[in-house]
């Protein structure tokens, strides 16, 4: 299946996140902050990326703009993964170059769904 990214500070986070895909038959690599991140994709080259917002140093709204307005990452999907559920933040994500939008508590049906949706 797909290689994907999550980037994340939290380990539980990622321990649940990568629970549901390995579930699902993707290969999972992480990082634990935008700057890591964003080097983990230029390097990995993965299929797509679950991006946190609240994170240390480089959040996830910066770093999703680095990965969709850089020639060699824009064609890499972004999903923002987090728990602010504000409309002005899923219109912020958007603006960065998000292709997806998913709040915390993950819901494993809507995660599986918008990969599949993005990846088809």
């Amino acid at each position: 299946m797909a290689r994907i990214l999550i980037v994340d500070d939290s380990p539980t986070e990622v321990k649940k996140i990568s629970s549901l895909l390995e579930k699902h038959k993707h290969e999972v690599l992480s990082a634990d902050n935008g700057a890591d991140g964003v080097a983990k994709a230029r390097a990995e080259h993965p299929d797509l990326v679950l991006m946190d917002v609240v994170m240390p140093g480089l959040n996830g709204f910066q770093a999703t703009r680095q990965l969709t307005r850089s020639p060699d990452t824009q064609d890499i999907p972004v999903v923002i993964v987090t728990t602010k559920d504000q409309e002005t933040d899923r219109v912020w994500g958007t603006r960065q170059g998000a292709k997806g939008y998913l709040v915390k508590p993950v819901d494993e049906t809507q995660l599986i769904n918008t990969i599949k949706e993005l990846l088809d």
